[in-house]
């Protein structure tokens, strides 16, 4: 069966990784390609695609002959997933505050991560938007890439963080608004630091948590 032209890998794949962000899917939950298929009526061909387009991202993980699934960070992920963000992040805040401006990208992922902060809706789509434009928006293609290739992995904390109500869109809209002040005002200096500062908040609120679920010896 061939896949209806309106039904997409890509856009299967968009649709996982919102299930995933949002933790529909939830960490260590499979995702077959026959399940995929069914869901969408589409080939396992296409799944197929799909799947291996999440597994490249860092959305999905998959052993060989095994099916894919959510990753489950553990502590030392966590520690060097936004280790490695805060260096990318904080460098990219510091060329933006270089150029003085704030993509309207950005911008609109911070309004709808506000709106969020009122009427208690979900911030994660909003929340990825808002550093992916940011990071994108500053000089160097080549910074911007090495964040895209984290982009995966990110987007499972950030959904993680909101899952399990470890910040407040309030919180992250406040943080984000000291970070942009920065860039306004041009003081590359003050916006690395502040970008580094709201990585790493997001970071020991995650540790503490997988500090309270797991063992030891897990």
């Amino acid at each position: 069966m061939s896949a209806p032209a309106s039904v997409l890998p890509g856009t299967i794949a968009d649709a996982l990784r919102a299930d995933v962000v949002e933790t529909r899917l939830a960490p260590g939950e499979t995702v077959t390609e026959a399940a995929v298929a069914l869901r969408f009526g589409v080939a396992r061909s296409t799944a197929r695609i799909a799947i291996e387009k999440l597994v490249a991202e860092g959305m999905l993980r998959r052993e060989v002959h095994h099916a894919a699934r959510v990753p489950e960070l553990s502590r030392d992920d966590i520690v060097d997933l936004y280790a490695t963000r805060a260096v990318v992040e904080g460098a990219a805040m510091r060329w933006l505050a270089e150029q003085g401006a704030v993509p309207a990208d950005a911008l609109a992922a911070h309004r709808g991560i506000r709106a969020a902060a009122k009427d208690g809706g979900a911030f994660a789509a909003q929340d990825i938007a808002f550093h992916r434009a940011l990071v994108a928006g500053q000089r160097s293609p080549r910074l911007a890439r090495v964040h895209d290739q984290l982009m995966g992995e990110i987007e499972l904390g950030i959904g993680q963080v909101q899952a399990h109500g470890l910040m407040s869109a309030m919180t992250i809209a406040e943080q984000h608004e000291y970070v942009l002040a920065a860039v306004i005002a041009g003081d590359g200096e003050r916006a690395e630091r502040l970008a580094r500062e709201h990585v790493m908040s997001a970071r020991d609120a995650l540790l503490a948590h997988f500090d309270t679920t797991h063992r030891p010896e897990d």
